[in-house]
């Protein structure tokens, strides 16, 4: 049996939590997704299938003249991404960390919206 590429892992266990996850109009699903230099989060109704909001940190509000660590990045994210979610009128969601372990920048990024008000 061949092995499964890294990708091919992150999809399995993706697909395995998304079983479990579902998001609505009252409680939208918090996605994170990550990469090797960026991290996306974004509100989703899978109701009806429309993304309320998606924020990223390759956004020019992100590029600052000092330099951050992309778990302080990711902690910036969580941050603004509650605040805006309060904007809309979201006060609590699911949380669908993407197939990716609770750690580092997606534990940061969870921890810091919680943090601003964001009920996961």
């Amino acid at each position: 049996m061949a092995k499964l590429t890294r990708k091919q892992r992150l999809r399995r266990r993706h697909f395995h939590i998304r079983k479990r996850l579902f998001g609505t109009d009252d409680r939208p699903r918090l996605l994170v997704r990550r990469s090797l230099k960026h991290m996306e989060a974004s509100l989703i109704n899978d109701l009806t299938g429309e993304t309320l909001l998606t924020l990223t940190t390759k956004s020019g509000s992100f590029s600052t003249v000092k330099k951050e660590s992309k778990c302080e990045q990711a902690s910036r994210l969580g941050k603004l991404l509650a605040d805006r979610a309060k904007e809309k009128g979201i006060n609590e969601a699911v949380f669908d960390r993407g197939g990716h372990v609770y750690h580092g920048r997606v534990k940061a990024l969870a921890e810091n919206a919680r943090e601003a008000g964001l009920r996961l």
